[in-house]
């Protein structure tokens, strides 16, 4: 009876009671609060189990979160949330209610509820007073920052912490493993490690201690430190890893010991072929052939080296970042050691389709890719139109019978091909597309064009997989296996079987072979479908040759198409634009480039780029945008002003010092109005015909052919004026609040690399004799810290940068702002004993990358001219 008055007693949750206490505590832990725990954990694991390392890159820090997952697992976070709501429903007085908030923020956390969770950790930190409870909160608000890229919030959060006492060993490890995140989504792969180091001292799973032993080992590798990447990689393989990770730590580890400095190449090969016999790693083949095909490589034997990569590509395997990364290293190879930009175009493509939008080098790839799809696009354009043409001149008869040599020759090109299929375990499209290799430029018969008939087969085996020639091939029925490792027998009989062999092989080439009549229909047949050919051509030579020398860097292919263009298309509109690179192509060549610039002054002595020939010490790039922009704003507001004359002047004056910018058309459209507004109708109309041959924007193309159709109208021409007016007022606001910026250099020219978000340190630099004279700088530094910077746990250090400068680094700073601020204090106020002025004043700030490049160049004023250039200092 007792005991039941006692547990009645027990079960309310507002009276505060020893036994009330108890009992709520012991149910919130062991009930509500525990199996929500285990819910979440569930999804954590799940979240790992789904991911794909990617042992070819240093791996992620923490395992990316796939919304696809978490969507999956909406149920078990469903079921977690209403549990920890129950405990702290049910058990109020309980010391688990705090612990329950905490597992709803990382609930919504997950579900990606970022200002829901970041309210209840701020909430939990305020208001919690379980340390434990309030660390974790404030490990979870960072990582919250970090994922939005909130980088000043989450270095507010990691000073926080770094002032709070009593921080659990399990929660400093997440801390410092978040802290490696920060660095890591900065890009400052430099601080990772020492980020890694330090949650190493707290780690006591051995699962996370062997994955941060093999980043660890990576990101040495990546440093070039071979010795230390050898140890952490060794390191890895201890903890009961994944055979995956024990198998690439052992590869590595092998690679950075000896393989990369051995000049034993038959011993390197057999350890390869050796891996690759081993039936342990079937799975890993096309990895073993891939490393091969590297190691070939920089042997220079580049046949060897497509020759594995090939076979890499046709291993089966789940791993489709691997099968990417193999065909971005063909696309590599056939871009940088043969120059053959179509089937590098094609490999990219075979690659990209590997990638998901959400792997690292997905948005890279795609945009490397664009240039060389323009290339194809253009160049099999030219190619195709160029044979039909060519077959339009020749008689019908003459047609015909070319059409059926070219199918007899096809036939018999299937049939060698099924004869070897039957005789392959898993076909393939390589084969063509090898044999195909080194070409890429002049012109063929686009039937007879191996590389293109190529992209067919690539686009089949995407979405087919390797089949073997059979009947039937599409139904879905037919197993993985059976289609791509089916075999033919190797008993077949003569006779009867052969006839049959031969029938069934003949039949499938037929079915292959296109259509008789199709192929015939696709020649011209008149004067007008042969012009249109002709007029695609005339773009896709000006494409190809702008392609070609300024995104493919290729100045003797591009003269190549370009002079072609003007030889055969002596009216075409973009005649001006194709001399102008000419000129630049021709003088990079140290050819005779003058001719063009001649050309250019006498067919279009008005056309910005004779303007840009004619005055070559024309401010370009970035500085010459900005003034463009703000001359073509205070132009407009002239314009609106009435005051037509001034504004052509500043145009003019613009147009003479900037000839090439992105502002150029619209600058030329409002030069175009001033001249329409004060009435001067032919040369009005003159400048609007030459400005639609050679204007590349298309609105105001769309507006000045409206503009060009208005003259005469009157109220017509008004209304038009009008029109460009409200079209342009936009165009000049923006332009008149773009930054400022200095110009680029060229990119390859560019050692420093201009990043103000990043990780900054100070740095005082000066000789060794005056860092000896001044015994009172740290101690004098410390209490300039102090009193102006209490909170910023400023730390400093000395080293010797070479022979004649010793460098002081106050660090660390969250950006380049606080930086700056730092330096404009230091500036301003901070004295200490026989520093002098001008070490002070050449005192400058620096990102984290930056310094390492500095580090390593040992050049001081070079890297002074770019602090004052980039900090405009």
């Amino acid at each position: 009876m007792l005991g039941t008055v006692l547990l009645a007693t027990a079960c309310t949750s507002q009276k505060n009671t020893f036994v009330n206490r108890l009992y709520h505590n012991t149910t919130a832990k062991y009930n509500a609060y525990f199996l929500a725990l285990e819910k979440i954990r569930e999804v954590e694991e799940n979240i790992i189990a789904e991911y794909e390392e990617d042992y070819s890159q240093p791996l992620p820090v923490f395992y990316p979160i796939d919304s696809a997952v978490i969507e999956a697992n909406n149920e078990r976070l469903q079921q977690a949330r209403d549990l920890a709501s129950k405990a702290i429903d049910w058990h109020r007085i309980s010391k688990w209610v705090d612990p329950s908030y905490y597992l709803l923020g990382k609930i919504d956390y997950y579900q990606g509820k970022f200002d829901e969770a970041q309210n209840t950790f701020k909430y939990l930190n305020v208001n919690s007073s379980q340390d434990e409870v309030r660390h974790l909160s404030l490990i979870g608000l960072l990582r919250s920052f970090i994922d939005l890229r909130k980088f000043d919030d989450a270095v507010y959060v990691m000073d926080y912490l770094s002032k709070e006492s009593a921080v659990s060993s399990e929660n400093r490890f997440l801390l410092y493993q978040t802290l490696a995140y920060y660095y890591e989504s900065k890009g400052e792969v430099d601080m990772v490690a020492p980020a890694l180091f330090r949650a190493l001292e707290y780690a006591e799973e051995r699962k996370e201690i062997s994955r941060i032993h093999f980043i660890l080992g990576q990101l040495y590798q990546q440093a070039g430190l071979d010795a230390f990447a050898y140890e952490y990689y060794q390191k890895s393989i201890s903890g009961s890893p994944s055979y995956e990770r024990t198998f690439f730590a052992s590869l590595y580890s092998q690679q950075v010991a000896e393989l990369s400095k051995s000049k034993d190449l038959r011993r390197v090969r057999g350890y390869y072929d050796d891996l690759y016999k081993d039936r342990k790693n079937i799975e890993f083949r096309d990895v073993i052939l891939y490393e091969k095909a590297i190691f070939e490589h920089r042997q220079d034997e580049k046949e060897e080296s497509i020759r594995l990569l090939t076979l890499a590509a046709k291993e089966p395997t789940d791993n489709r970042r691997q099968k990417g990364y193999i065909y971005e290293k063909l696309a590599d190879i056939y871009l940088k050691d043969f120059n053959d930009f179509l089937t590098t175009k094609y490999y990219l493509d075979s690659a990209l389709k590997q990638f998901r939008e959400g792997d690292r080098n997905y948005q890279a790839l795609a945009a490397r890719k664009e240039v060389f799809d323009q290339y194809a696009l253009n160049f099999e354009l030219i190619q195709k139109n160029d044979s039909l043409i060519s077959l339009s001149r020749l008689t019908f008869e003459e047609q015909e019978a070319y059409v059926d040599e070219f199918l007899r020759k096809e036939e018999e090109r299937l049939l060698r091909e099924a004869e070897i299929q039957r005789n392959k375990k898993t076909p393939s499209i390589f084969d063509n597309l090898l044999a195909s290799a080194g070409g890429g430029s002049g012109t063929s018969f686009y039937w007879n064009n191996p590389t293109a008939m190529s992209q067919g087969a690539l686009e089949f085996n995407r979405v087919w997989g390797g089949r073997p020639l059979t009947d039937n091939w599409r139904r879905s029925s037919r197993g993985f296996q059976e289609t791509s490792n089916a075999e033919m027998p190797e008993d077949l009989g003569e006779g009867e079987n052969e006839s049959e062999n031969q029938s069934i092989s003949s039949a499938q080439a037929a079915l292959n072979l296109p259509d008789r009549e199709s192929l015939l229909a696709t020649i011209p047949k008149d004067k007008a479908a042969v012009d249109r050919l002709i007029d695609e051509m005339e773009d896709a030579y000006f494409n190809l040759g702008k392609l070609l020398f300024f995104d493919l860097k290729e100045a003797e292919r591009s003269i190549f198409y370009l002079e072609m263009l003007v030889r055969d298309y002596p009216m075409t509109v973009k005649k001006p634009e194709a001399y102008y690179t000419l000129y630049l192509a021709k003088r990079e060549l140290g050819q005779n480039y003058t001719l063009y610039a001649d050309l250019l002054n006498a067919e279009f002595p008005e056309s910005q780029y004779t303007k840009s020939v004619n005055n070559p010490e024309s401010v370009s790039g970035t500085q010459a945008n900005f003034e463009s922009s703000q001359n073509y704003a205070a132009a407009y507001k002239l314009y609106q002003k009435n005051q037509y004359a001034a504004s052509k002047d500043l145009l003019r004056s613009t147009l003479e010092n900037y000839p090439l910018t992105k502002n150029t058309d619209r600058l030329l459209m409002l030069d175009i109005m001033n001249t329409g507004k004060m009435g001067e109708m032919e040369e009005y109309r003159t400048k609007l015909e030459n400005y639609l041959l050679n204007a590349s924007d298309p609105a105001l193309i769309n507006l000045a052919r409206k503009m060009l159709d208005g003259i005469g109208g009157g109220n017509t021409m008004d209304d038009s004026l009008a029109e460009a007016g409200q079209q342009i007022e936009e165009e000049a606001v923006r332009a008149e609040n773009e930054p400022n910026a200095e110009p680029e250099g060229p990119l390859e020219e560019q050692i420093y690399k201009e990043n103000k978000s990043q990780t900054h340190v100070f740095i005082l630099a000066m000789e060794p004799r005056v860092a000896n004279e001044s015994k009172n700088l740290t101690a004098d530094l410390e209490k300039f810290h102090t009193s102006n910077f209490p909170n910023d746990r400023l730390r400093t250090g000395t080293i010797a940068l070479d022979r004649e400068n010793t460098i002081v680094i106050i660090s660390p700073f969250s950006n380049a702002e606080k930086a700056l601020l730092y330096r404009t204090q230091f500036l301003n106020s901070f004295n200490t004993e026989n520093l002098p002025e001008d070490s002070k004043i050449s005192s400058f700030v620096i990102s984290i990358e930056n310094f390492q490049q500095l580090n390593r160049r040992k050049d001081l004023d070079e890297y002074r001219a770019f602090f004052r250039k980039s900090y405009n200092e």
